[in-house]
């Protein structure tokens, strides 16, 4: 059985979201998808099996409630920690990209509905892309392997910021914790999706 993820940040003195958000978002959104999977996997082919086997496998009502809980998982921990990105990677960012925060951020501002913007590693190329996806969908799904993450359902921001979705995402860039970016993109190169799994299984295991 899953468990809600603590928040990896104090969610009363941060300068990306407010409190009451981090009770709405993570207390009551993040905690719905975990219950619901929970309920969904009770029995069943999904009955006993891990986070990752779950995402990369299922479909339906299933899937949303998996992904999502991958999602917000991810989400958490992509924000709230201002931080440098590594050499490796701010390298990776020029090499890959024009002009990375513009185009990230574009893409966030842009995305119609509800949904997520990634950073994510394609294994199989070696570069880095700006993936968009509507609903729960992931790019785990697609053989890529998610770095950063900005979730742009308006749950995530319409407390603090009402309809000024650019204003949400200038404070989430402003906060991204690059640390974490920067490790995954190493574990990324090293592993691939292997690295995905091992994230997960570390944040829920298996019972």
């Amino acid at each position: 059985m899953l468990k809600l993820r603590e928040l990896p940040f104090d969610a009363a003195h941060n300068a990306v979201v407010s409190k009451q958000t981090c009770d709405y978002h993570h207390g009551k959104h993040h905690a719905t998808y975990v219950a619901n999977l929970n309920k969904l996997t009770e029995s069943g082919e999904f009955a006993g099996k891990g986070l990752y086997e779950i995402v990369t496998a299922s479909s339906g009502g299933l899937f949303n409630n998996a992904a999502q809980v991958y999602n917000h998982d991810f989400y958490w921990d992509c924000i709230a920690k201002p931080s440098e990105p590594s050499v490796e990677l701010k390298s990776a960012l020029a090499e890959n990209f024009a002009d990375f925060k513009s185009e990230f951020l574009a893409a966030a501002t842009a995305h119609f509905g509800s949904g997520w913007v990634w950073l994510a590693y394609d294994p199989k190329s070696g570069k880095l892309c700006i993936k968009a996806t509507q609903n729960a969908a992931t790019p785990v799904t697609e053989g890529l392997v998610p770095l950063l993450v900005v979730d742009v359902w308006e749950h995530a921001y319409y407390i603090d910021e009402h309809n000024a979705r650019p204003k949400y995402l200038e404070k989430f860039y402003a906060g991204i914790n690059w640390e974490f970016v920067s490790s995954a993109y190493e574990w990324a190169k090293k592993e691939g999706l292997g690295s995905v799994k091992f994230y997960i299984d570390e944040l829920h295991g298996r019972d």
